[in-house]
């Protein structure tokens, strides 16, 4: 693995542990794409730090968990103001 990769991943979990961003928001900031950001995380990072994987994973999925509720939450903030 190059250089750059494993400091770009690690640099994204710390990123993610100080934010609890999601793994769109990440992508976003970082100007990657959401499967960069999933791999780094999800297969580079636990070779690099394991605590480190261990910390982001644990947010990535309280993320996942709550991603019903920021859902619904967009389409209501949409539809904000609409009347049928």
């Amino acid at each position: 693995m190059q250089n750059y990769i494993r400091k770009r991943a690690v640099k994204i979990a710390h990123h993610i542990i100080q934010t609890s961003d999601t793994v769109r928001q990440t992508a976003e900031v970082f100007g990657i794409s959401k499967s960069t950001v999933h791999k780094d995380v999800a297969e580079r990072l636990p070779r690099i730090d394991r605590l480190l994987a261990g910390e982001v994973k644990h947010i990535l999925e309280q993320n996942k968990a709550e991603r019903h509720i920021r859902g619904g939450e967009a389409t209501r903030q949409k539809y904000a103001g609409q009347h049928s």
